[in-house]
């Protein structure tokens, strides 16, 4: 899919003034896509180079978005993200990382401050959907805050977006098939999930369920695909709450590699869902304490206790729900 087949509004602030972009990539294609997506969508390019311009000792400017493809890390890349990172959370600026499934953990883990997208094994669209996702993220452009339903509408609209552009990337190696449903299938947005606010925690829950009726629960969830189209079960935070309690019960630890799995959906559509949870509280990021370039996905103590009663409350007929 080219650039040509998006048309973009400048991309500038309240001032009128185009917003700037700093780009780092080694591999030349991608930032020569980067590059033209960039200038197709009316940003000022402030920098474009290879990854080795950040590890150099020279405190170089940031644009107001930092967009960057790193598919390997070193120590010493580690350090320079994890300074990066820092920079653009002070500055106020949106970064962007683009990463392989195998360095997620990794790329996670030095990401503590800024809120980056996170976007794994991206194809070009992915990249432009990301991009226009940073420039609606701008605070300057915000007319009151999002609440949870806002965030939560504007998360299906994105993932509806990014499963269209997908299907028109596919469109040429799949054209002579029937008809599945058709791209454009749009969904009417639910109220979603809530986290149990304090005032509704009773003194005493139950316990969580048995670990292996959860995961009963997940292998039938996931048995649906075999007859269905799996897009008509795109919506992730089921299946990660799931996984999660089952965790939980087992005292284990979920690094977020292994819950983009469990969801699944594509990494970066996991990715977007786990930090929207984490910001409705039903998730909590945890540092590992041995290395804190590591952090791991748990469930909130909010969502463990809707969790263990909502078991509770279904009782044996729990595995014929899922």
């Amino acid at each position: 899919m080219s650039a040509a087949d998006f048309s973009y509004g400048m991309a500038a602030d309240s001032a009128g003034l185009p917003l700037s972009v700093s780009i780092y990539a080694d591999r030349d294609p991608v930032l020569d896509e980067m590059r033209e997506d960039v200038e197709q969508a009316g940003f000022d390019l402030r920098e474009i180079g290879p990854l080795a311009m950040l590890l150099d000792d020279h405190a170089r400017p940031l644009g107001e978005l930092v967009v960057i493809d790193c598919q390997t890390l070193d120590g010493h890349g580690m350090a320079a993200l994890s300074r990066l990172d820092m920079r653009v959370a002070h500055a106020g600026a949106r970064l962007i990382v683009a990463t392989s499934i195998d360095m997620l953990d990794t790329v996670f883990g030095c990401c503590l401050e800024s809120d980056p997208q996170i976007i794994v094994d991206p194809r070009r669209a992915d990249r432009v959907i990301a991009l226009g996702r940073a420039l609606a993220d701008r605070p300057i452009r915000r007319v009151r805050e999002l609440d949870e339903d806002d965030r939560l509408t504007l998360l299906r609209l994105t993932e509806q977006v990014a499963s269209i552009a997908q299907r028109l990337d596919r469109f040429g190696t799949t054209a002579g098939r029937g008809a599945d449903g058709g791209a454009f299938r749009f969904e009417s947005p639910k109220t979603g999930y809530r986290a149990q606010g304090d005032g509704h925690v009773r003194k005493s829950r139950p316990p969580l369920p048995e670990p292996a009726l959860v995961r009963q629960i997940i292998a039938q969830r996931r048995a649906r695909t075999r007859f269905f189209d799996e897009d008509l079960f795109a919506d992730p935070a089921w299946d990660m709450l799931l996984d999660l309690t089952a965790a939980r019960a087992e005292h284990a630890r979920v690094s977020v590699t292994s819950l983009c799995i469990a969801s699944g959906v594509p990494p970066t559509t996991a990715l977007r869902w786990i930090g929207q949870m984490t910001q409705a509280g039903l998730f909590d990021r945890v540092e590992d304490d041995t290395d804190r370039r590591r952090a791991f996905i748990r469930l909130s103590d909010s969502a463990a206790d809707a969790m263990a009663r909502y078991f509770a409350a279904v009782g044996a007929a729990a595995p014929a729900m899922a």
